[in-house]
């Protein structure tokens, strides 16, 4: 009996040493958060602003509606009566429960985001009833302009597990706020800013009854982006006058400065900052237009007639070929035994590389083209930029396809044939381009060689004032002779003011250059077909720009999408041009005027597939 009593004593001794000795750290931090908490203070993420201190980007606060875990012994319980007073369905509050119950248990658990006056109100009316739950006032991103550059911008989301473990994203803790896209997710460390928090003692009942400490968050850095809000906005609201979707890229020649990136339609980042709902989301990623798809960076188009700009340049800067070449075109050209049609039925005539680029000639670059073969096509079409990766600081972009010889090989294991130049020639077959890389070729045309990086990050202010940030070297630098630069600014310029189709581009004074391009969606052959399925089977257009065409200060691409002409999204362009040049000289910004229906001649007659 001794021994047992002896051996229990032993026993009571061991477990008072570990609880008071071994463990006291641990027990002491229990007791003292029995009575203290310390609270997070999210950071306000930094303001970001146009290139000329336009605020593009802001934050503002909103109520979420939190439970501290430790003081909610019930949360069936909790989750029901909550349900009651603010009207959110309890299966919704028990998905945010479930999704964020990974967070350490000492930290609030948001249940309901952006929750409305009377929500918070209903919630504190039943305090007793909910122990532990409590609104928290946090800062949220603010889009002033809602939906204008909504790609260029991005949006804020809760982080997820698979990206907590990705190396942008080390030191972040589950619940954190993180750029998903756009500007958001390229400079999401200098935006993200200091989390602080404040500690307070409370009573047993989990209320708070003093503060005792208070560290304040530090606010992200302030961005000053390229973009030109006022271009912008004018860029925007041409596709809508017109109904058009599509996108636009606008460059400044020579630097890359990005004046503005359009991708419509386009969605709301707001819905994102507050808190997006499940059936938003679905909304957003089933709507057979993918809104969320950024189509300057991702879509992948045939470029069309504006692809003849690449062979005249390859053309002329390889010596095939000078200005004044000749070629007759009595409507069509026959290759390798087939009859390769011009879009004008009756032909050209004789025609040099001036008018050929100004008719948009498709016999002239049938004939060029042959003469190139499809590598120096690749050659040229790459240093302008085409089937390249641009570089530009915005994430996801696509690389197109300039198709080669080596690549068919590689690819699809076949030899290239002769025949298929014809095609690329104008920018049929395989060719396909994104938007931001038909932009880099205008910019690239437009300065004489230099294939500057597009990039949208200005300067950044890390509390002590503006500073620029070092824009990233060219990709490239080919100096063009002076007689392809003549050449072909002179053609491009006779589009838009003489007899081609790019006459609704004009800007009088400004001797805009430029080319319109009409791009199939489908084959002829299948149209009719794909047609009874509700597909949209229009073909695309395209208008490639830049302006003076002596001395470039903008340059880019409108593409307009379903809008079967080049011509159709000219105006877009110039009202953009308009209000860059206006903005430029303190002049009064221009309305937006609808274009008179274009007087149709023999020389701009509206093209066949794959003409102008």
């Amino acid at each position: 009996m001794q021994g047992a009593i002896a051996a229990v004593f032993a026993l009571l001794a061991v477990g008072f040493w570990v609880f008071q000795v071994a463990q006291h750290q641990k027990f002491e931090r229990l007791a003292e958060n029995n009575h203290t908490r310390r609270l997070p203070l999210p950071a306000p993420r930094g303001v970001v602003f146009d290139r000329h201190g336009a605020v593009l980007v802001d934050n503002q606060y909103m109520y979420n509606i939190t439970v501290d875990r430790e003081q909610s012994s019930n949360v069936e319980q909790t989750l029901r009566v909550l349900s009651a007073a603010t009207g959110v369905p309890e299966a919704e509050l028990r998905e945010n429960y479930n999704q964020r119950r990974r967070l350490p248990s000492f930290r609030p658990l948001v249940l309901i985001e952006n929750a409305t006056e009377e929500q918070v109100i209903a919630t504190m009316a039943r305090k007793a009833e909910l122990p532990g739950v409590n609104p928290e006032f946090v800062p949220t991103r603010k889009y002033p302009g809602s939906d204008m550059a909504a790609h260029v911008f991005g949006y804020v989301s809760e982080v997820n597990e698979a990206q907590l473990s990705r190396p942008e994203f080390e030191g972040l803790g589950a619940g954190a706020r993180v750029g998903q896209s756009g500007v958001e997710q390229a400079y999401n460390r200098l935006l993200m800013g200091t989390d602080g928090d404040r500690s307070v003692v409370v009573n047993s009942l989990g209320r708070e009854i003093l503060q005792v400490g208070k560290d304040l968050p530090v606010q992200g850095r302030r961005l000053q982006l390229t973009i030109d809000a006022d271009v912008q906005r004018a860029t925007e609201e041409g596709f809508r006058h017109f109904g058009y979707n599509g996108a636009a890229v606008i460059l400044d020649p020579q630097s890359g400065e990005v004046l503005s990136l359009v991708s419509l339609p386009a969605y709301d980042p707001n819905r994102f900052a507050l808190g997006i709902d499940p059936a938003t989301w679905r909304s957003l990623t089933t709507d057979r237009l993918r809104p969320l798809q950024n189509r300057a960076l991702q879509g992948r188009y045939s470029p069309g007639s504006t692809f003849k700009i690449a062979v005249a340049v390859a053309a002329l800067e390889e010596g095939v070929i000078t200005p004044e070449k000749h070629v007759f075109c009595p409507g069509g050209a026959t290759f390798f035994g087939r009859f390769f049609k011009c879009w004008l039925a009756g032909g050209h005539g004789y025609v040099n590389m001036r008018h050929a680029l100004e008719r948009s000639c498709n016999t002239y670059f049938y004939t060029v083209g042959n003469m190139l073969e499809v590598d120096r096509i690749h050659k040229w079409s790459s240093a302008l930029g085409l089937g390249e990766i641009s570089g530009i600081d915005l994430p996801n972009e696509v690389r197109g396809l300039v198709p080669s010889t080596e690549w068919k090989r590689r690819v699809m294991k076949e030899k290239w044939y002769p025949g298929e130049t014809i095609s690329v020639s104008i920018g049929q077959g395989q060719v396909n381009v994104t938007p931001l890389s038909m932009a880099v070729m205008m910019m690239t045309v437009a300065n004489g060689g230099t294939r500057y990086t597009p990039h949208v990050l200005k300067a950044v202010d890390d509390g002590e004032g503006w500073k620029p940030v070092q824009p990233p070297p060219p990709q490239s630098s080919v100096r063009m002779k002076k007689s392809t630069y003549d050449a072909v600014h002179e053609g491009l310029w006779m589009v838009v003011n003489a007899a081609g189709t790019g006459g609704r581009g004009r800007v009088p004074g400004y001797n805009v250059a430029g080319k319109t391009g009409t791009s199939q969606v489908v084959s002829n052959q299948n149209k009719a077909a794909i047609a009874r399925t509700g597909q949209d089977v229009r073909d695309h257009g395209w208008f490639v720009f830049f302006a003076p065409h002596d001395k470039p200060e903008i340059a880019g691409v409108i593409f307009a999408e379903h809008a079967e002409h080049g011509y159709l999204g000219a105006p877009i362009a110039r009202y953009a041009m308009e209000t860059f040049f206006a903005k430029k000289e303190g002049r009064p910004l221009p309305p937006l005027v609808k274009p008179a229906a274009p007087v149709i001649t023999a020389t701009n007659a509206t093209p066949a597939p794959g003409g102008q």
